[in-house]
């Protein structure tokens, strides 16, 4: 698992080229953003480790299973550690598949894997998770969240973007790295998501799937321009 540092309180980690989770630094520790693929425990451990600090939050950005595949092995080593994910997407967690009746009724797509964790508070938009503020970002799931650090203006945007083979909203399939593209919900729900994540102006984007980009105001202009016009076809509707 490759690390690397973005600014003062962020570390990337990443598996296998394209999975990423997040370490951000805090007063008394780290806050772990998503926990990565299945086997990445130790991994993740050694990297807070060797930045000489301990994990005392797991946040979540949402219930997909390259982002929770960890969550149980994680716990039972770090027992006393706080675990955050919205109270929608938990839902998913205990094998609950159900769409709200006020929700768009779209197809759930990718792998929801049953944990046997339990999130030790369920957490809402404008929440404060240590300097990270909870933002509502749904689409890519119905309960997906983004972290905006107000240190810094570092956002971290779990899938609701991607930039392995170039940025894209969720929804969007980039023929280099798809899997993102294919793993979503609601279209038009994510691309009103992404838009609304733009007006936060962020300094710095940070993903589950690709590098973290820098100013990337222009690059997320681009990927929802490129969302409106390809949600617009009629071969999305149908997808």
């Amino acid at each position: 698992m490759k690390t690397t540092a973005h600014g003062e309180h962020l570390h990337k980690l990443t598996r296998m080229w394209a999975f990423n989770c997040f370490l951000v630094r805090e007063e008394d520790g780290f806050t772990l953003v998503d926990t990565n693929l299945s086997g990445s425990a130790q991994q993740i451990l050694a990297a807070a480790q060797a930045l000489d600090a301990p994990i005392v939050r797991i946040a979540l950005t949402h219930a997909h299973v390259d982002h929770v595949g960890s969550l149980d092995v994680l716990h039972e080593r770090l027992p006393q550690a706080e675990v955050l994910i919205t109270a929608r997407d938990a839902r998913f967690m205990t094998g609950d598949h159900s769409l709200d009746p006020e929700e768009p009724q779209d197809k759930l797509r990718g792998g929801y894997p049953i944990c046997t964790t339990k999130p030790t508070r369920t957490i809402a938009p404008g929440d404060m998770v240590g300097s990270l503020e909870v933002i509502a970002s749904p689409g890519h799931t119905p309960g997906h969240v983004a972290f905006l650090d107000r240190r810094d203006r570092t956002l971290i945007a779990g899938d609701a973007y991607q930039t392995r083979g170039g940025i894209a909203v969720a929804g969007v399939i980039q023929p280099l790295f798809p899997l993102p593209g294919w793993s979503y919900w609601s279209r038009a729900v994510s691309l009103q998501s992404a838009e609304a994540l733009r007006k936060l102006e962020p300094a710095r984007l940070a993903v589950g799937h690709g590098p973290v980009l820098e100013a990337p105001l222009a690059a997320m202009d681009h990927a929802i321009a490129v969302a409106r016009r390809r949600f617009q076809e009629p071969s999305a509707h149908a997808a």
